[in-house]
């Protein structure tokens, strides 16, 4: 077991959970009774805790529920798991943003005016390590904390009550912002989403629309299968490859984002030249993953565009050289990353003895695209997703970095290395921003 506690920062003083909060156990109403169950009192369970902050829950109760095996934890509670598989990786804890019923797998900490449940949360997690070394597995694997190694734990706490509340206040602040830019990725994904589906199925010329094998299309537009857009396809080479520098950078499965290539994480091969030109990518090449444990990757496909220089692709993908002066790779990119082209896929993918999902040459020729007429319209498409793409991915950069910063902000506050006072909350607001758009 690990040691109870390391000394506090200076003006902080360990303190057990019992000194610090009221807590409560929750309960289960009887599942036979329905008129417990339909009510909109959120009811939490193991399952809900997946954030640090509970807006709502998947199950509700009735008032009536309240009482007849449940009870109301008020909003400012922390819910920690306390019985059940979750306890296996992490800590599952969270703040309850409003009054919220829960089952008897969870406590419920109800903060007393030493602290507030933002704080308290933060601090019981900067320590969850020590607490679950004090988990203790039942014969049939279940994880549980006890009720006694609850109340004993300690953790550290500022003497002064008004940097608990600020503290407890910062990390709410980082926490906003981070749930926010979630809800904004969220509406850009659900606006990508729209516009794919009106895009490939009404065009951009406000057309009539014709019936095919795959839904509507614009009645302009053809349904062909991929070998008529294709000069020839290629698997990729199986040489072994290390990070050690060569001149033949391979790119292999995570490099290949939709229509583009991640040069973030490239190895390289050592093979002899005359090999290597076997291998070398052009621009306008498109890069298929052909195998893979997740179907909804299966079938990504990238557009090389020249970087990184001379790349060669590795033999769990699938090159394409296109027909250039029939189709868009990005729009093929766009397609087959879509909705209905990553049904197509996954409905013609060969399950493997290995629980992975393959593609090859054959499926990937089979493959139908609506392919509109011209290269224009095809652009045109492009461009509009293109765009919804880079607000995508400013989205996902900003909530990476406030992420990062609360995690970093939570132990140095929790460790004494930054003082809440010395802390520059202006600068706070605007570094997420210059971070994300950097």
């Amino acid at each position: 077991m690990l040691p109870d506690a390391s000394a506090p920062p200076p003006g902080w003083a360990m303190t057990p959970l019992a000194d610090l909060c009221r807590i409560m156990s929750g309960g289960t109403p009887p599942k036979s009774e329905s008129r417990y169950w339909t009510g909109d009192i959120p009811w939490v369970s193991g399952k809900d805790m997946k954030s640090p902050r509970l807006v709502d829950s998947i199950d509700h109760v009735s008032p009536e529920a309240v009482g007849a095996g449940t009870r109301i934890a008020p909003a400012g509670a922390v819910f920690l798991l306390v019985r059940g598989m979750g306890l296996a990786k992490d800590l599952p804890i969270a703040v309850a943003t409003r009054d919220m019923a829960f089952n008897q797998d969870i406590k419920a900490l109800v903060p007393n005016e030493l602290g507030t449940g933002a704080f308290l949360r933060a601090a019981i997690y900067e320590n969850r390590a020590r607490l679950l070394g004090r988990i203790v597995p039942s014969a049939h694997g279940t994880m549980t904390l006890n009720l006694d190694d609850i109340e004993t734990f300690s953790i550290p706490v500022p003497t002064d009550t008004a940097d608990r509340i600020a503290i407890g206040d910062v990390l709410d602040f980082l926490q906003d912002k981070a749930e926010q830019a979630s809800i904004e990725l969220t509406a850009v994904e659900a606006v990508k989403r729209a516009a794919v589906r009106d895009l490939f199925t009404k065009g951009l010329r406000e057309e009539s629309q014709k019936e095919t094998e795959i839904g509507l299309i614009p009645e302009s537009w053809n349904l062909v299968e991929f070998e008529h857009v294709r000069e020839w396809l290629q698997y990729g080479t199986s040489i072994p490859c290390t990070y050690k520098h060569t001149p033949f950078p391979v790119l292999r499965i995570p490099n290949i984002q939709t229509g583009r290539v991640n040069s973030g994480d490239i190895k390289y091969g050592n093979l002899r030249e005359e090999e290597a030109v076997r291998y070398r990518l052009t621009n306008g090449d498109l890069i298929f993953i052909r195998t893979n444990g997740v179907i909804e990757r299966l079938g990504t496909c990238a557009v090389y565009s020249g970087q990184p220089a001379d790349a060669l692709f590795a033999s769990y993908l699938i090159r394409a050289r296109l027909k250039l002066d029939r189709i868009d790779p990005y729009f093929a990119a766009q397609f087959f990353a879509s909705e209905p082209g990553t049904q197509i896929i996954g409905g013609r993918a060969t399950p493997a003895a290995d629980g992975k999902y393959n593609l090859n040459t054959g499926t990937i020729d089979s493959l139908p695209i609506p392919l509109p007429p011209t290269l224009d319209e095809q652009r045109e498409i492009v461009e509009i997703l293109d765009a919804l793409d880079r607000k995508i991915d400013l989205h996902k950069r900003k909530r990476t970095v406030l992420e990062s910063l609360f995690k970093a902000l939570l132990h140095k506050l929790m460790t004494g290395e930054i003082r809440i006072a010395d802390l520059d909350l202006s600068a706070l607001a605007k570094a997420p921003l210059e971070g994300a758009a950097a």
